[in-house]
């Protein structure tokens, strides 16, 4: 009798495992979301005679792939390839001032949602770092989060960016 009470208790554990697995409830397929490069909306004095260098668009760069990165970590959500867009805002890196555009050509790119992320440089030493998430088909803004720099540099933008996306995004998602 305690032979059948060996065999019969592992397996009776295993199948509690297995109704207790079946009762969560299935995660959420991931968001898929289209990342628009960062771009630099420049409200500064030295704005009208010192044009955005190199330096300014390797920062953007930067930002842009590094909230790439952690927004793919997070497993919440599903990158598109924004590469691909045909839009003229998308390609002169106009999408801050276009009213929401980025919202439609994240749409043609069959994402649920488009981002775009804007360093606004105040001063020379003061930016603010800022993204926006739009619903692709609505074109609704679902999230707006932003963050100060202060007495930085622009190497600082990524950064910002990071702390963005770690700190709101991805803890408001939990």
């Amino acid at each position: 009798m305690r032979g059948i009470a060996f065999i019969l208790a592992p397996a009776m554990a295993l199948a509690g495992f297995a109704v207790a697995k079946a009762a969560e409830p299935a995660a959420p397929p991931p968001i898929k979301l289209a990342v628009f490069p960062f771009e630099l909306e420049d409200f500064s004095a030295a704005a009208a005679y010192v044009p955005p260098d190199d330096m300014d668009r390797e920062q953007l760069r930067l930002s842009t792939e590094e909230a790439r990165r952690l927004i793919a970590q997070s497993g919440r959500y599903q990158l598109v390839d924004v590469g691909a867009a045909n839009d003229e805002a998308a390609k002169a890196g106009k999408l801050h001032g276009c009213d929401g555009c980025e919202a439609k050509i994240a749409a043609s790119l069959n994402a649920d949602r488009s981002m775009i992320g804007i360093v606004t440089r105040i001063s020379r030493t003061d930016y603010a770092v800022t993204y926006k998430i739009r619903d692709a088909k609505s074109g609704a803004l679902v999230d707006v989060e932003q963050t100060d720099l202060r007495a930085g540099a622009n190497s600082a933008w990524s950064r910002g960016a990071r702390w963005l996306i770690q700190r709101r995004l991805l803890e408001q998602s939990n």
